[in-house]
This record gives C-alpha cells, sequence and structure tokens, in this order.
C-alpha cells in the first residue's frame, strides 16, 4: 500500500513539471494560421518581384537600344576615317597648284582641277550624309576636345588662344571626335571672352567609344 501511494506521489511532480512546461509553450497566434494572411504576404512578394523585373527589363531595352542606335551611328567610323586621307590628298593636290593656273590658257589644266574640286565635294557630302562632319574652327576659341594646337601665332588682334590657322580639317561622327583639327593658336592677344564653338563630342560619348 505504501509502495502504490509513494507511486503517486511521485506521478504528481512529473505530471505538474510536465504541464507547467506545457505552459512556457507560447501558442501560435491565429494570425500566422490565417491562409488570408499568408496569401497576402506572398502576393505582396510577387509585387515586389515582378516590379523589379520590370525595372530591369526596361533598363535591358534602353541599354539595347543605345547599343543598336550607336552601332548604326558609328559602324563606319573605320571607314571615314580612312576616306579622310583620301579627302587631305585630294586637297593638297589643289594647293599645289599654282593660283595662276586658274587663268592659264590650258582648258585641260582647268578641267583636271574642277574635276578634283568636284571629287572631294561630292565625297564631303557622301560622307556628310552618314553623318560625317567637316569642322570649320578657324576665328573660334580654341578647344581641346577637339582641336590639336601645333604652334603659337604672336597676334595682338585676336584674343588669346583664338585659331588662327587650321593646318589639317577636324571630323566629327554624330557627336563622337572622328579626328581632331590641328590648328595654329593666336598669343599675346587681349584675354579671350567667351565664344560660341563648334559642339565637340560628349564625356559621356569619348567613354562609350
Amino acid at each position: 500500500m505504501s509502495d502504490e501511494s509513494q507511486g503517486h506521489e511521485d506521478a504528481k511532480p512529473q505530471a505538474d513539471a510536465a504541464q507547467k512546461d506545457g505552459e512556457t509553450v507560447t501558442p501560435m497566434q491565429a494570425d500566422d494560421l490565417d491562409p488570408m494572411a499568408a496569401l497576402a504576404a506572398d502576393i505582396e512578394q510577387l509585387k515586389d518581384q515582378r516590379l523589379r523585373m520590370a525595372a530591369d527589363m526596361e533598363n535591358l531595352r534602353r541599354r539595347t537600344a543605345r547599343e543598336i542606335k550607336d552601332a548604326k551611328s558609328y559602324a563606319i567610323s573605320g571607314f571615314a576615317r580612312d576616306m579622310l586621307q583620301v579627302s587631305d590628298n585630294l586637297q593638297r593636290a589643289l594647293a599645289a597648284v599654282p593660283e595662276q593656273a586658274d587663268d592659264a590658257a590650258d582648258n585641260g589644266l582647268k578641267t583636271l582641277i574642277e574635276g578634283v574640286e568636284l571629287t572631294e565635294r561630292a565625297m564631303l557630302a557622301a560622307l556628310e550624309r552618314h553623318g560625317v562632319r567637316k569642322l570649320e574652327p578657324k576665328g573660334q576659341k580654341f578647344d581641346p576636345n577637339f582641336h590639336q594646337a601645333m604652334y603659337e601665332v604672336p597676334n595682338t588682334e585676336v584674343p588669346n588662344n583664338t585659331v588662327v590657322d587650321v593646318v589639317q580639317p577636324g571630323y566629327v561622327i554624330g557627336d563622337r571626335m572622328l579626328r581632331p583639327a590641328m590648328v595654329g593658336v593666336a598669343k599675346g592677344g587681349p584675354k579671350e571672352t567667351a565664344t560660341t564653338a563648334e559642339p565637340g563630342p560628349s564625356p559621356e560619348a569619348e567613354k562609350d567609344a
């Protein structure tokens, strides 16, 4: 009898302990078990993912469109640069002709000169149709973005750093520099003033180039 009583007394503390331990376990909140709340959370997560994906796709679309545009605009850069050498040779040929040749009685020479001039104009016109433009910097303020100074000329009549001579013309394709103009600049004149210069290549364009 005493053993049975002792067994009940030993079991009671264990039951009390089990009950106490059970009370310390925090049951899940009702909201955590609500399927509608879980579904709403999933929907918000999917919306966020969709917005991020849409932003990534838009960035990709813009980048692709810019690359396609650049490829179309600047695909002939190498060819155009080579053709500029032909233009330089035509200009040198014309420069080598004596000035009095225009008044000469030799009609064959006149025809030859006119043919060279016509060829050069036609070639530059063809390049311009493809976005290549010749720079005319004479009289403008020197700009290192698309001018290359070859020498300085003492001149007190024009503002300092004004382009007074063009040794070799420069060209741009679109908004990118194709070849800088080689120029002579004035030195010793009055302080330079702000003047309107030809638009040169933008920094972003030079970076992409």
